[in-house]
């Protein structure tokens, strides 16, 4: 069940991602202005950011294999509308609606957590975090590959092929699980609010993850764009294979979410904000040749990808030993907050390349692991005793 939810997560999450590396040939093919060309990514993470907020909560509400079901038939129409449109509006429309229904994930990894024993709890989120975050790296390569090899209609045909067969398949596999919360909808959401103002633990992992996952979104949003142009000069095939070289992050969830299971939560987190920073430091400090920088660029990707890797999951952890009977509530609130991070990163970062170049990009990057190691200094294992 576990690689299930491992590969389901990844598959899912997937179609937030894909347009990522595409957002040169969809915004040529759509006629979006250069400095919107963020917008492609953005209206995506807004459309999951509200799903996160209106539709993961029913998560403690309603049967979740059929919830489930139904967020994947209607991420699968959505990519089906996107690949058929050259209209740029009809396009964000679309993308927005792709983000609403791929909510799903987040509806899978807390009925993983309930499915698990406590003690192992966080291992068992690493490794579908892990799934997730393969998902999420993958996509950026795979769909270059097909785009370079047809088009970047093809990537939306095929993912929502996909999509419908992994709906039909969960359904078919996963067991039914009713949640007793006793409240009805608009209760529900009402009682989020509250969540969020008592407790403390989700507040502050999310306000570490926006600033780690701003600067992941910023990066992957426009990293394209420099590997593309006049200095790097890559094609699409060439993307795809610096971005596969990024899954190499990935090998930081399961490391992460076993540390969290030890009690090493402070340590993971500062070594996560530590590797986001020295990630953006690396090409702003280093600049030799073509040669050089590219491969440099490849060690930032994987560098911020094991940052945002160990901090997502050890946040997760984090929030899932809270009571069940909320989690897909905190779940909800803790990715929607953190998505918001994601939207400012993607959207600043397609601005900043307009506006500024590759060297504003990297300083924006900077600045978000930045302002994440101020916030965890304020955290009171390290205020009050130095740990770290």
């Amino acid at each position: 069940m576990v690689w299930l939810f491992a590969v389901a997560t990844g598959l899912i999450v997937a179609n937030l991602y894909y347009a990522q590396t595409l957002v040169g040939p969809i915004s040529r093919a759509t006629g979006l202005d250069p400095g919107a060309a963020g917008l492609i990514v953005t209206l995506t993470q807004i459309g999951y950011c509200l799903g996160l907020l209106f539709i993961a909560p029913l998560g403690d509400l309603v049967e979740n294999r059929r919830l489930i079901f139904i967020a994947l038939l209607t991420s699968a129409m959505a990519l089906l509308a996107a690949s058929a449109t050259s209209n740029p509006n009809l396009f964000l429309l679309a993308a927005f609606c792709i983000g609403l229904g791929t909510v799903a994930a987040q509806i899978v990894v807390p009925f993983a957590a309930h499915m698990s024993r406590p003690e192992t709890r966080g291992k068992t989120v690493g490794k579908v975090m892990s799934g997730l975050l393969m998902g999420i790296m993958l996509a950026r390569p795979v769909a270059s590959l097909i785009a370079d090899a047809l088009n970047w209609h093809a990537v939306f045909v095929i993912s929502a092929i996909t999509t419908t067969a992994l709906a039909f398949l969960l359904r078919a596999k996963l067991p039914q699980r009713h949640p007793n919360s006793g409240l009805h909808y608009f209760q529900l959401l009402g009682s989020m609010w509250h969540l969020l103002k008592t407790t403390p633990i989700l507040r502050r992992r999310a306000a570490y993850h926006a600033c780690m996952f701003g600067a992941f979104s910023l990066f992957w949003t426009s990293v394209s764009l420099e590997l593309t142009g006049p200095y790097f000069h890559l094609s699409q095939t060439g993307v795809a294979i610096f971005a596969l070289v990024g899954v190499a992050g990935a090998i930081a969830s399961p490391i992460a979410g076993h540390r969290a299971d030890q009690g090493k939560s402070l340590s993971t987190t500062f070594i996560a904000f530590a590797l986001g920073m020295t990630a953006f430091a690396l090409p702003l400090l280093i600049h030799v040749d073509r040669i050089v920088d590219l491969g440099v660029l490849v060690l930032t990707s994987i560098l911020l990808d094991m940052g945002v890797s160990a901090n997502l999951v050890t946040g997760q952890r984090a929030i899932f030993a809270l009571p069940a009977e909320i989690r897909a509530r905190l779940n909800g609130l803790y990715m929607a907050l953190f998505f918001m991070g994601g939207a400012l990163g993607s959207s600043l970062g397609g601005w900043m390349f307009a506006a500024h170049g590759w060297q504003g990009v990297l300083l924006a990057g900077l600045v978000f692991p930045l302002v994440a190691l101020c916030i965890f200094a304020t955290e009171p294992g390290v205020r009050t005793r130095g740990q770290v």
